[in-house]
């Protein structure tokens, strides 16, 4: 019987908090290990220095995954470590590494471990891009990213618009879209009745949600305004925010006080620990997802696997995980995002579950699992 295949995750998990980036490693790690691969993941000593990180904490107060091999020992600015690891890696001899790649301030530290790794001609280096050109733009981006990409053998977008931003810096390289599987590592469903006691929710109330981190290009001040108009026409909704500020929270507290909508919005604005993320999609009717732009989102599959109807603005990759009568798109502006979300109360849950619940068994884990390892194949 041969070695398992010996699998190198690269990428943000605990003792880093939890969010997509962090969630969806661990969760792919369990599928490989489910399927009999050897895998470990290498995470971050030192993710963000501290001025880049606007949030309160990088680190979990929840207890580790004890079915996970995990090695804290990335410093994301040491230079020293990124060759350190890099040997460590090219020594090791995976047949396989999986880099996560959603930042262009990464590029330099994961080029240097990935071109230190390959050095022993055995390694294959396949890439999960989340983003190519980020939503918030710094200099050097572009100068960044063309460093992490050359060592890269193959390609995996969740996004088609992510594969055509790649395409302005690879060429020839494997590459393939993938949607993004569910995530199914947050809890089962619980009933409407039980998470809305849970956070203190009336059971009659409409509730709507806006779930993950607070920054610009999320658009939650275009929800705000929805609110507005939903308000002045005495349309019985409320907004639930569950996410924790990445922007000045003075202006959204600013804004809130102008349209006079504090009674209608309920704020639950610190981190979200994953043992509870259940509750909050569950309590809703429905997921709103109000982006400026967009390349995919990890609130989408969250909202599938809770079996929860979206609006989504029509940006991005966002449309293209919500077909036909999963849920409603709307345009990035206050007024359609309004008549959206009246729409969908009158359309009521039953009108989308029955195709929702259809349509997420695409979402699978194995499929992202047998595309790395396809991509990995043709690598030659």
């Amino acid at each position: 019987m041969s070695q398992p295949k010996k699998i190198i995750l690269i990428g943000s998990a605990y003792p880093l908090r939890g969010g997509g980036i962090a969630s969806f490693n661990e969760r792919l790690a369990r599928e490989f290990m489910a399927q009999g691969f050897d895998t470990t993941i290498y995470t971050f000593s030192l993710q963000y220095p501290k001025i880049l990180f606007p949030g309160t904490t990088q680190y979990s107060n929840e207890l580790p995954p004890a079915d996970l091999k995990i090695k804290v020992s990335i410093n994301s600015i040491n230079p020293f470590n990124w060759i350190k690891v890099g040997n460590e890696l090219r020594k090791i001899k995976p047949d396989i590494i999986i880099v996560r790649y959603w930042l262009p301030f990464m590029g330099p530290c994961f080029g240097t471990i990935l071109r230190r790794a390959k050095k022993n001609k055995h390694t294959k280096v396949v890439c999960i891009a989340d983003n190519i050109i980020p939503h918030e733009k710094r200099p050097g981006d572009t100068l960044f990213t063309k460093y992490f990409v050359k060592p890269v053998d193959a390609f995996i977008t969740m996004s088609k618009n992510v594969l055509r931003d790649l395409q302005q810096f690879v060429m020839n390289k494997p590459s393939q879209f993938i949607p993004h599987p569910l995530y199914d590592n947050f809890g089962e469903i619980v009933s409407k009745d039980e998470a809305r006691e849970k956070l203190g929710i009336g059971l009659d109330e409409k509730i709507i949600l806006f779930f993950g981190f607070i920054r610009k290009y999320k658009g939650l001040d275009i929800l705000l305004e929805a609110m507005k108009i939903l308000k002045d026409q005495n349309q019985q909704v409320k907004l639930l925010v569950a996410g924790e500020f990445y922007d000045d929270r003075k202006i959204y507290e600013q804004l809130i006080n102008k349209l006079g909508i504090r009674d209608w919005l309920i704020l639950h604005t610190d981190f979200i620990p994953d043992s509870e993320v259940k509750y909050y999609l569950c309590a809703a009717d429905c997921v709103v997802q109000p982006y400026r732009h967009a390349t995919q989102s990890g609130v989408t599959p969250l909202a599938y696997h809770f079996e929860k109807p979206m609006i989504v603005t029509n940006v991005g990759g966002l449309p293209d995980m919500v077909p036909g009568k999963i849920g409603l798109i709307a345009e990035p502006d206050a007024k359609d995002i309004a008549n959206k979300i009246i729409e969908f109360f009158q359309l009521g849950d039953n009108y989308f579950l029955p195709h929702l619940r259809e349509e997420k068994k695409k979402y699978s884990w194995d499929n992202m699992v047998q595309a790395i390892i396809t991509l990995a194949d043709k690598i030659t």
